[in-house]
C-alpha cells in the first residue's frame, strides 16, 4: 500500500487530496469535498492526461506562429513527443481558429487545432 499526495483541480478549491494505492489500483481519496476531487485523484494516479498548448510555425502569414491546443486531453506520457511535433510543423496562412491543423496526433483522438487566426500576408 502506498499514498500520494495531490492538489486538485477538478474546482476552484484546489483541496489537498491523499490517494491511497493498492497494487496499482486506488482504493481510497480523502480530503475531496466535492466529488471532481475522487474523479480527478483516480485518474491522476492510474491515466494522467493533459491537454496541450502551444504555437506552430506559419509561412506566408501576417504572423510567424499560430497559436494551439489539442482539442482533448492526451495521455500525460505523450506530451513531449507532441511538443517535439510541434515544433517541427509548419502551415500555411490562412489560418482560422478552430483549424485542424493534424488529427488525430500520436495515435490519439485529439486534433490539433489553431485557437486564434492568421491571414495570409
Amino acid at each position: 500500500m502506498s499514498e500520494r499526495q495531490l492538489i486538485c483541480i477538478g474546482c476552484p478549491l484546489g483541496c489537498m487530496l491523499t490517494a491511497t494505492l493498492e497494487n496499482g489500483v486506488v482504493t481510497a481519496v480523502t480530503g475531496n469535498t466535492c466529488r471532481r476531487g475522487d474523479e480527478y485523484a483516480r485518474k491522476e494516479c492510474t491515466a494522467p492526461e493533459r491537454t496541450v498548448t502551444g504555437t506552430v510555425r506559419v509561412t506566408g502569414g501576417t504572423a510567424p506562429v499560430v497559436s494551439v491546443r489539442t482539442s482533448s486531453p492526451i495521455p500525460k506520457e505523450k506530451v513531449m513527443e507532441l511538443a517535439r511535433l510541434m515544433g517541427q510543423l509548419q502551415v500555411q496562412a490562412p489560418v482560422r481558429p478552430g483549424d485542424v491543423l493534424a488529427a488525430g496526433v500520436l495515435g490519439t483522438e485529439s486534433d490539433l487545432l489553431a485557437t486564434c487566426g492568421v491571414a495570409v500576408k
